[in-house]
């Protein structure tokens, strides 16, 4: 019985223990799972003379599985390996593979699948298998994602600065694919000059909409109302719906709320940064630890409070939003800034 860990995928993938036989990419993240299969695919192939490559999907395979044999069975024209691909594979399958468990006669059949669960007919089998290999596929953890930027970097001789990468963890969600496509962008802008700084990151990759919420949110809660009209203006001129910043300001202090009740309780304000999901970017650290300590928990209901009476009143009289929402805004700094 093989069944690899998914931290066993990636070296598994540098040196397979088996050239033939039936191989199972399989998890939530679709893009890994493309990836994976990408990866096992080119390793099969290669060889003097490099091995037939067929295609095959799993909608048309339901249809009639025994294509999935024919093709695996059929001798190469110029006698190299059948490596025979079938994305989005289900357990419809099964029947045809369990000839290919015990006795693959050269061949290899790289399948991909979704998240499977161990009791799924098509895992156990390949997992059941002596010519069977299993790969789950799981999102990217904090740590992996690192390590695939570093190294995406390194091969590419881009120099990135030390903040390039856990940046850029924070724009990015866990979907390899995603992941990928940003990286091949920064990869092409960095072609030329062979350095990243994390402002490239930010203009490339980030969400503009979202950053310029989390200068308002920050400008309001440390009481800097300067800036809050800048960052408002900027928002405003991206035409985000002034309903739509005061309901995301309702969400951030409902969590500041949260924050302050662990701080109520003895911890200290970086402790609870550090153990909230998702964890706040690191640039915005030190404005929301100025925060936890300024706001009590009767003045974050308060201001709770007078937000969602600004969202009911904007409700009323949409002509008015802005209005009421800068009114809002500026009324909770000054109660920041007089802490």
């Amino acid at each position: 019985m093989t069944a690899l860990k998914a931290h066993e995928v990636e070296r598994f993938l540098k040196r397979p223990d088996i050239s033939e036989g039936i191989f199972l990419a399989y998890g939530p993240d679709t893009g890994l799972v493309r990836e994976t299969a990408q990866k096992l695919v080119k390793f099969l192939a290669a060889g003097d003379p490099p091995a037939e490559t067929t295609v095959l999907e799993g909608d048309d395979l339901d249809k009639a599985p025994g294509e999935l044999a024919i093709e695996a069975r059929t001798l190469s024209l110029f006698g190299g390996r059948r490596v025979v691909r079938v994305r989005g594979a289900s357990k419809s399958l099964v029947l045809t593979l369990s000839e290919f468990a015990d006795s693959p006669d050269g061949a290899a059949i790289v399948l991909e699948a979704g998240n499977l669960t161990p009791k799924d007919a098509l895992r156990a089998l390949v997992e059941a298998s002596r010519h069977g290999r299993a790969l789950p596929c799981y999102p990217d953890s904090d740590e992996t994602l690192i390590r695939l930027i570093n190294e995406t970097f390194s091969k590419a001789g881009i120099a990135a600065d030390p903040d390039v990468a856990p940046t850029l963890r924070d724009q990015l969600g866990n979907d390899r694919e995603i992941t990928r496509q940003e990286l091949e962008k920064l990869e092409l802008y960095a072609a030329r000059t062979k350095r990243l700084r994390r402002e490239d990151v930010l203009v490339l990759c980030a969400d503009n909409a979202a950053l310029v919420n989390d200068e308002i949110a920050d400008a309001t809660g440390s009481g800097r109302a300067d800036l809050l009209d800048l960052a408002l203006s900027r928002a405003l001129a991206l035409a985000i719906n002034p309903q739509q910043i005061a309901s995301m300001m309702l969400y951030h202090f409902a969590t500041l709320r949260r924050w302050r009740a662990e701080v109520d309780a003895g911890r200290r304000p970086g402790d609870v940064l550090d153990g909230s999901r998702p964890k706040p970017h690191f640039s915005r650290r030190t404005a929301l630890e100025q925060q936890l300590r300024l706001w009590t928990d009767p003045a974050l209901s308060t201001a709770s409070a007078r937000l969602q009476t600004a969202i009911a009143d904007s409700r009323l009289r949409p002509a008015l939003a802005e209005a009421i929402l800068r009114r809002t805004l500026l009324a909770l700094s000054r109660m920041a800034a007089e802490h």
